[in-house]
């Protein structure tokens, strides 16, 4: 049976390049020029790429050597993290002028339900403009928006007239905005994801909208379910001001191999102690201690243990990280070496606060 759509007025706010934006914004002579953040000619991944580096391929999530090639004239710039939260801080203020119903997806990007809004503007579209003009304003940089009935839509719609634009799809547009869309561009389908329905004749949400509730759930499983309701609109999720993290990390990419257990040791005590203070910021513990290993060939691998208690101490994560380090041997040279926590004590008080809600006061 088909869920009722329920429409709300959802923003999604998405800064352009923003790292790379700040540095721009930080150093003038930047300004026009191709700029990476994080990695290296040599090392590293790409975090961030400035708009004048992507004309050239140059994207986040790719290494450093192959962004170089890419673009010759490409410059890296170290991240500084600290500075993009505190720019991040002076945005989150601006959106805090319009609605307290905000839910961040990262440093640079956000949900905003604006159904009901601190000023009294029935007009999503018109706030959203405000929103984008105050930022550039009083920040110094750009944002697109999407603005529809759903995070959903809103999502997609962010990113149609990206840098420094916005694209609202009304309540009777979204079926036949959905309907011509490539299924690439549906958030949530990634790369294997698409290759699987394009060998299934799907292409478009016209394609996808045409195959049966039982035809998407026996080839996606759940998300088949999701398929099925969000290309005809239906996606009722909603805005969480008070989203819960479910995990917590920390990791560092090396200028040189590692290949003694011995060294990675000591990189991982430094990690640990970085990790110890991201858990004690949020006041959160975890269960569970994840090793992840990044070997020179890019190959990834993780191990975990999940302990009894919760913990956030450096020296009991680091007790548990040897542990997982000498539990079998490195297949080669080491270039990432990260620690995340889970199964976060932030889950029980969430349940606790579910339970609760169940009786009547």
């Amino acid at each position: 049976m088909e869920e009722p759509r329920l429409n709300r007025k959802i923003i999604h706010i998405d800064m352009d390049a923003f790292f790379a934006s700040v540095e721009q914004l930080d150093n003038p002579d930047l300004i026009g020029k191709a700029i990476a953040v994080g990695g290296s000619e040599n090392r590293g991944v790409v975090a961030a790429a400035s708009y004048e580096a992507r004309k050239f391929g140059v994207r986040s999530a790719i290494s450093g050597v192959l962004a170089k090639k890419y673009c010759p004239e490409l410059i890296f710039v170290k991240p500084r993290f600290e500075r993009y939260k505190e720019i991040s801080n002076k945005i989150h203020a601006i959106f805090k002028d319009y609605t307290d119903m905000i839910e961040p997806l990262s440093l640079d990007e956000a949900y905003l339900d604006v159904t009901q809004n601190k000023k009294g503007n029935p007009s999503a579209s018109m706030l959203a403009e405000e929103i984008r003009t105050r930022i550039f304003n009083e920040v110094g940089l750009t944002a697109s928006a999407g603005i529809s009935v759903n995070k959903f839509v809103a999502k997609i719609a962010s990113d149609f007239n990206k840098p420094n634009g916005q694209k609202t799809v009304h309540p009777d547009d979204v079926e036949a905005f959905l309907e011509v869309l490539p299924i690439r561009k549906f958030y949530g389908v990634g790369k294997v994801t698409t290759e699987k329905m394009y060998q299934l004749g799907i292409f478009t949400g016209t394609d996808l909208k045409l195959k049966s509730l039982e035809f998407l759930e026996n080839h996606f499983g759940k998300s088949g379910t999701y398929y099925y309701y969000v290309v005809r609109g239906i996606h009722n999720s909603e805005v969480k001001s008070n989203r819960i993290s479910k995990s917590v990390a920390a990791e560092h990419t090396f200028e040189t191999n590692l290949s003694s257990e011995v060294f990675m040791l000591e990189q991982l005590e430094t990690i640990a102690s970085s990790l110890e203070r991201r858990l004690k910021k949020k006041n959160v513990s975890g269960k569970t201690v994840t090793l992840k290993i990044k070997y020179s060939d890019f190959t990834q691998q993780t191990r975990s243990k999940t302990l009894p208690y919760f913990i956030a101490d450096k020296g009991l994560i680091l007790e548990a990280v040897k542990e997982l380090l000498y539990q079998e041997r490195m297949k080669d040279s080491v270039r990432l070496l990260g620690i995340s926590m889970s199964n976060l004590n932030t889950e029980v008080k969430k349940a606790v606060v579910a339970v609760q809600l169940k009786f009547d006061f």
